[in-house]
């Protein structure tokens, strides 16, 4: 459904090694990092042809700054037909994120300048597999736009680049091996930002499920979709109060992925992903400004369905099942009311204080159901409360555990794929805040904490299965873009997926 549309851009990836001055290619990008006042620059060879660079830094017109950008045509020596020179920050700082940025950075500058294929030059002291996999990764990031559903988008495909090479001195396995990791990686996080990107008249939750299901038989994965009889039969009062006021059906995903060695014991982790394909707000309803974007109220349940895409290529050695709750929050005659009282899977009651806040009460079935199947640890991502933006802005994930060993952990592979995660506290105080006198629990509490209240809410039906919840309504989408990746979804938290199951021992 996503991936075989007719102007899709598909670009080449690959990894090579030979002397930089026989790299054929429209332009090869060289790093060069900022000096330090008394240092002598350490620039690759082809850098400073005839004094160029000397005379680039001399007058200010490039330092050496993260992302900046000189070119050099028909670089005497060279087979490539354009040098160009992309600052690397300071040396001692550089890392696979400003790889990974670094090579979005010149994917979306050079294809709009009619470059067709890019090679970047990787010198021994900067060709480590982290690096190289990350370069990749971000290619593939820069690449992508947002604007698939536009009628001119074959005249703006004339500007893609084909090919995107790493160049190295010397080739061996490993970094080929990280070349193809990164390749995987960022298909999946573009996987994620194409369903993220869809409208919802395009993906209703009868949508999404058929996208799992294509991409679970396309990566030899099982599935499961539960429909309204099926999960009412279960008892998930909770999740389908949240669809009484849609025409589309809701459906509970269920993905399978069994390593053929199966390690670490009786471990089963389960990927939770917020699935609310469009958010009007219910009753409670939305101010029209901005309601546009609640099309991404699915980016969690889009970012597990990316992660399990890579995580069936790259076979991580633990059983990981991603349980997506599906539903539209619409108002009609037979919607949900504020003060209605549900009964979520397990018997809990919850009073429905406000209908807007019904991606918890939908990812509490789901939770409950991960349980039911045998979880024994849970990560949920959702693009649930604002207040988180108002917590951390749009630079970091929230993270909220009722297991410190396990969201440590988490935390350190979020790390490790570059996703800044940040960790909000659970303490009892907090759970003073929801009370109801109605039901066991409400669904909102008040003013104070909205993050940690919602964290709490589902920490209720989580216990005592080691949990992570990460709320990523503040990063899952850039409403400006940036000079390595476009405005829009973002496909956050994939890659911290990803990499928790490639951890895992």
């Amino acid at each position: 459904m996503f991936k075989d549309l007719e102007n899709n851009i598909i670009m080449k990836i690959s990894i090579q090694s030979s002397p930089v001055e026989h790299i054929a290619a429209d332009a090869l990008a060289v790093l060069c990092f900022e000096v330090a006042e008394g240092q002598t620059p350490s620039d690759p060879a082809p850098a400073n042809q005839n004094g160029w660079l000397t005379d680039l830094r001399a007058s200010g017109e490039f330092s050496g700054k993260l992302y900046e950008t000189a070119i050099r045509h028909r670089p005497a020596g060279l087979a490539a037909k354009r040098l160009v020179l992309v600052g690397g920050g300071k040396v001692d700082k550089f890392s696979p994120v400003e790889a990974r940025r670094v090579a979005g950075a010149l994917v979306r500058s050079l294809k709009a300048k009619g470059v067709k294929s890019l090679a970047l030059w990787l010198d021994s002291t900067q060709a480590m597999e982290a690096n190289i996999l990350a370069a990749a990764e971000g290619a593939l990031i820069g690449a992508w736009e947002p604007d698939k559903h536009k009628s001119d988008i074959k005249k703006d495909s004339a500007k893609a680049i084909d090919t995107f090479q790493v160049a190295v001195p010397e080739l061996r396995p490993e970094l080929e091996s990280a070349l193809d990791r990164g390749r995987i990686i960022g298909e999946a996080q573009n996987f994620t930002r194409d369903l993220v990107n869809e409208p919802a008249n395009l993906l209703t939750p009868a949508k999404l499920a058929d996208a799992a299901r294509n991409m679970a038989s396309e990566q030899g994965l099982e599935i499961e979709v539960l429909d309204r009889e099926a999960m009412g039969q279960l008892g998930m009062g909770s999740l389908l109060g949240v669809a009484m006021g849609s025409d589309e059906p809701p459906y509970l995903i269920a993905v399978k992925y069994k390593p053929t060695a199966a390690q670490g014991g009786e471990t089963q982790l389960a990927y939770v992903g917020k699935g609310v394909t469009f958010d009007t707000g219910g009753l409670s309803i939305k101010p029209s400004e901005g309601m546009e974007r609640m099309k991404y109220d699915m980016a969690g349940a889009a970012a597990v369905l990316g992660a399990m895409q890579a995580i069936a290529q790259l076979k991580p050695p633990v059983p990981i099942t991603a349980y997506i709750p599906t539903v539209e929050n619409m108002i009609n005659g037979g919607a949900q009311r504020p003060g209605d009282i549900v009964t979520a899977m397990g018997g809990k009651t919850i009073e429905v204080l406000n209908t807007d806040a019904e991606g918890r009460l939908i990812l509490a079935d789901a939770i409950t159901y991960a349980k039911h199947k045998g979880a024994t640890h849970i990560v949920d991502a959702a693009t649930l409360t604002g207040a988180i933006g108002i917590a951390l802005g749009h630079h970091n994930i929230g993270a909220f555990t009722n297991d410190q060993d396990f969201c440590d952990r988490l935390i350190a592979s979020t790390k490790t794929a570059g996703e800044k995660t940040w960790q909000l506290p659970m303490d009892d105080e907090y759970k003073e805040y929801l009370k109801s006198a109605f039901a066991d629990i409400p669904n909102i509490g008040g003013r104070y904490g909205g993050s940690i209240t919602a964290a709490w809410f589902l920490r209720e039906f989580a216990d005592p299965t080691p949990w992570v919840h990460l709320d990523i309504a503040a990063t899952a989408w850039l409403d400006e873009g940036k000079s390595w990746i476009s405005k829009g979804p973002t496909g956050v938290a994939v890659r911290s997926f990803i990499q928790l199951a490639l951890d895992w021992k």
